[in-house]
């Protein structure tokens, strides 16, 4: 049974668009990528006056062991890296199957490793060295065909009246996002094609993420902006250091790794293992993350005098030649088609082929795949093609392994070849005529304010469904907080693009004259990130022990301004009942995150930045009979009050837009997306929890 427009390879990775400049496709294939973190932190390699520096990353000595500027500044005098060699390093990334290198043009001490004409901080100027080392590389990089990628700190400790902070989320002044944008744009226009950009901690106001942005893509239309530039800007999400995701994302992403967990750049004294052992342990986080769809970016650290590590050169190498053998099963391949890893291991993708690394031996030394619609033609060693029993019974594959075969570097792979197009069996097949977003499998992103406020959004909602025929007639219904957007909606390969305007209105089964809204707490303005953590998700809410306080003054469909400090957030408690279980509609006022919890748990969780217009939004509350609880969590970046507005007078009604019939595939299992048309960016959540798909 054939099947096309299949969801699990078309929406859960990455979707190109014949012309496009982003996403890069080689950048979203290479897979494999070279980090350095390199500058004049690297001459102390992790000691100061004689004792090592425990606390944090080396890279932030300078913060860590809080180092006077001037005596940090001089540290430059004695830079001299005589051992650097930018074709060595290049030609080492290559040997390793790194398909690009990201250089640190920039570290958080300000210390620039090129010849910056905006400041005299940098190797050229202040250091007996006297060369543009990023010049050096960036050519290298062209001479051995490896592309060239930088790192930027957008927090700068030199720059005039910053201080030093270990925190790394400071705010951005005028001034110095002037003198980045200057940076970048030399960056961008004096080092060759630059094939991404790793903008890293600061805590950006939206314009200032938005203005970097547009530059690099002036500038570099095909360069990749790391999501670390905030507000929701960028073009891949970055997880958190050495973080791997155990869901699949639909936006282009990338882990960044470390040899150790414990700094990024050299450090001196660092304990450093069995040299196997590492290797056998990078191999593996390459590959779960390939296979969860991911670009793996993992760091060295050059001593001060220029020269790499020998225990990173050497895992570097050894990691080349394991490529070299199985290269063909990470590069240029797509995630796990199936929705979960097998107890065995891990799964790539690469058109009709599917690559089978085994870590976790069966007993029996047989590996399933079960849930497989196609025919497996032929499995195969993928080191040295040796041929495999298999056999296929139904939608179930089994491949047997010798016990002659032994593990190369914690696993085996082996290439299981499909006569033709093939798709893996959904975990979840629908049978109802209903997709709401309850039902759905959502399509995650990263959405990032900053470093620290970030968290899991949506972007899409997928869904699997059985039906016979060879049409399909779907109405999309939708409420009034989502009139006139333009949602995309894709039926086994065939799209239509809606715009949520008119339809068949139909009344909502919910009154709320019949609630009774009783009292309205606060709870206390705090700091911190927002990252969807919110007291109202406890289960047990102590009004009278957790801080909260009557407000007398909040009252439903009443907007009021409540004072809050930058990086704070409130949260507002409505206490209501209702004589029924019942479907309502309300307003919200929203602020730069805004968060809806209903009787402990999330409605709704949005970032109004990055462009995301900034108007109320209506939510539809399912209310239980008897007492309920309402929380709405509005978060501030920086301004200096929010606006409050809970309103349950609105129009009770959603409508109902009948659109064309769609073609289905051959076969009764389909597949249906829904998402925005044209997202303001890639990674902001898109709300349309209330929206739902009907067929007839």
């Amino acid at each position: 049974m054939l099947l096309r427009g299949c969801l699990i390879i078309i929406l859960l990775g990455v979707q190109f668009a014949f012309g496009q400049q982003k996403p890069d496709p080689d950048w979203v294939n290479q897979k494999f990528s070279m980090f350095i973190h390199w500058g004049l932190y690297s001459e102390l390699g992790g000691v100061w006056k004689g004792e090592p520096v425990r606390a944090g990353y080396s890279e932030q000595i300078q913060s860590f062991a809080r180092i006077p500027k001037a005596e940090y500044e001089a540290v430059a005098k004695q830079f001299d890296p005589e051992k650097w060699n930018a074709d060595e390093v290049a030609a080492l990334a290559k040997a390793a199957g790194m398909k690009s290198i990201v250089f640190t043009s920039k570290h958080h001490d300000g210390f620039c490793m090129y010849h910056s004409k905006y400041t005299k901080y940098n190797i050229v100027n202040a250091t007996p060295f006297k060369r543009d080392v990023m010049k050096e590389l960036s050519d290298a990089c062209q001479r051995q065909g490896v592309k060239f990628a930088v790192y930027y700190s957008l927090i700068d400790w030199n720059f005039p009246g910053n201080g030093i902070t270990p925190h790394n989320a400071d705010a951005i002044s005028p001034k110095h996002h002037e003198f980045s944008m200057k940076q970048v744009e030399e960056i961008m226009t004096n080092y060759g094609p630059i094939s991404e950009i790793w903008f890293d901690m600061g805590s950006l106001t939206a314009e200032q993420s938005k203005e970097l942005y547009d530059l690099v893509t002036r500038l570099q239309p095909r360069c990749m902006v790391s999501g670390r530039l905030g507000n929701d800007r960028g073009d891949f999400a970055v997880m958190a250091d050495n973080k791997m995701p155990d869901h699949k994302i639909g936006v282009p992403w990338q882990t960044a790794a470390s040899f150790f967990h414990e700094t990024w750049s050299y450090r001196s004294w660092q304990e450093r293992g069995n040299l196997d052992a590492k290797i056998n342990e990078k191999i593996g986080s390459m590959v779960k993350v390939v296979s969860r769809g991911g670009n793996y970016l993992l760091n060295i650290g050059p001593r001060g005098d220029g020269s790499v590590v020998e225990f990173e050169k050497d895992a570097l190498l050894a990691m080349g030649q394991w490529l070299k053998n199985y290269g063909e099963a990470i590069y240029s391949t797509t995630a796990n088609p199936f929705d979960h890893a097998p107890e065995w291991g891990d799964i790539t993708r690469k058109g009709n082929n599917l690559y089978l690394f085994v870590e976790k031996m069966p007993d029996n030394r047989e590996i399933e795949l079960k849930g497989v619609i196609g025919k497996a033609k032929r499995a195969a060693l993928l080191l040295d093609g040796k041929a495999l029993d298999m056999k296929q019974n139904g939608q179930t594959v089994s491949v047997a392994i010798p016990r002659t075969v032994k593990p190369d570097r914690g696993m085996i792979v082996v290439k299981l070849e499909f006569e033709d197009t093939f798709r893996a069996i959904p975990d979840q097949v629908l049978k109802t005529k209903v997709l709401t977003a309850v039902n759905a499998i959502p399509v995650y992103a990263h959405s990032s304010m900053d470093y620290y406020s970030s968290y899991r959004s949506t972007v899409g909602f997928a869904w699997h469904f059985e039906k016979k025929g060879a049409t399909v007639t779907p109405t999309v219904v939708y409420a009034a907080g989502d009139q006139d957007r333009v949602v995309r909606l894709t039926i086994d390969g065939e799209v239509q693009d809606v715009t949520l305007t008119g339809g068949k209105t139909q009344a909502l089964n919910g009154n709320p004259r019949s609630l009774h809204w009783g009292n309205v707490y606060m709870y206390n303005a705090r700091g911190g990130a927002y990252t969807g953590n919110a007291e109202g998700l406890k289960k047990n809410i102590d009004i009278v022990g957790d801080g909260w306080k009557p407000r007398q003054d909040l009252k439903p469909g009443e907007e009021v301004k409540i004072p809050v400090e930058e990086k704070e957030a409130v949260e507002i408690l409505h206490e209501f009942t209702s004589d029924r279980e019942q479907d309502i509609l309300v307003e919200i006022a929203v602020a730069d995150g805004t968060q809806v919890i209903l009787n402990g748990k999330r409605v709704s969780l949005r970032s109004y930045v990055g462009g995301v217009p900034r108007n109320n939004t209506v939510v539809k509350l399912h209310v239980q009979k008897g007492k309920n609880q309402l929380i709405v969590q509005l978060y501030n970046r920086y301004g200096k009050e929010v606006t409050y507005l809970m309103n349950p007078n609105v129009k009770q009604e959603e409508y109902k837009l009948r659109l064309n019939p769609m073609k289905l595939c051959p076969g009764n299992i389909h597949d249906c997306t829904l998402k925005e048309a044209s997202p303001v960016n890639k990674n902001s959540d898109m709300g349309l929890r209330d929206a739902r798909v009907e067929f007839e």
